[in-house]
């Protein structure tokens, strides 16, 4: 079985991945019922963190316990803590998971830890803005690929903005081919919008899902 692992540092911000943690766990809305891709926190120790929103976590995990073979995706939060030397080995797991092929979404600062490390000098990218890398990262230098748009997925590498924890959900989710692509458009649209036609119109997907010989 495959897990999303979640890196947790003092600060996270932990509103940006709660969309596409509870999807990944919950598995409720997948193509394949039943199934799920379980979520477990990493720490760079099993010392507890607390969130910006100030919640206590402590890591499920170590980085040393993450196997490679195990990784649906790595999940790499906002946080003001990003700058510390510890998360350093974070950064080179992301950097050998992302050369072997598997998956990593970034949100908000943590675009810009891998912008520090230079894994955003070779994919297209975005982030808060390029201003906020350029001024906060004095060794990036991926500018020639930096998009501004809410979100970019190059290769196996997704990247967002702080303000784009659904769009960064929806990719994931598309990435890992987990929806049906009419459950995936209604998904959105129901939590872009709040209106209730797409929830129902979600809830019909699923109930076509399971009548379909």
């Amino acid at each position: 079985m495959k897990n999303a692992y979640v890196y947790v540092l003092d600060t996270m911000a932990d509103w940006e991945l709660g969309y596409v943690t509870a999807e990944l766990n919950s598995g409720q809305y997948f193509k394949n019922r039943g199934s799920s891709i379980p979520v477990k926190t990493v720490g760079s120790s099993k010392s507890p963190i607390v969130t910006k929103g100030g919640l206590t976590i402590v890591p499920d995990v170590t980085i040393e316990d993450v196997v490679d073979d195990e990784v649906a995706i790595l999940l790499l939060p906002g946080a003001d803590t990003w700058k510390n030397p510890e998360h350093a080995p974070i950064i080179a797991r992301a950097k050998q998971l992302l050369d072997s092929g598997g998956n990593v979404a970034a949100i908000c600062g943590a675009t810009l830890a891998l912008a520090d490390a230079g894994l955003l000098n070779d994919r297209q990218h975005t982030s808060n803005s390029l201003d906020y890398l350029t001024l906060f990262s004095p060794t990036y230098e991926g500018k020639a690929l930096y998009r501004d748009e809410k979100i970019v997925k190059d290769r196996n590498l997704i990247t967002t903005s702080a303000a784009g924890g659904l769009e960064l959900a929806r990719e994931v989710i598309l990435h890992l081919d987990l929806f049906a692509q009419n459950t995936l458009e209604a998904w959105y649209n129901y939590f872009q919008t709040g209106e209730p036609r797409y929830f129902y119109a979600m809830l019909e997907t699923l109930h076509d899902s399971t009548t379909v010989s």
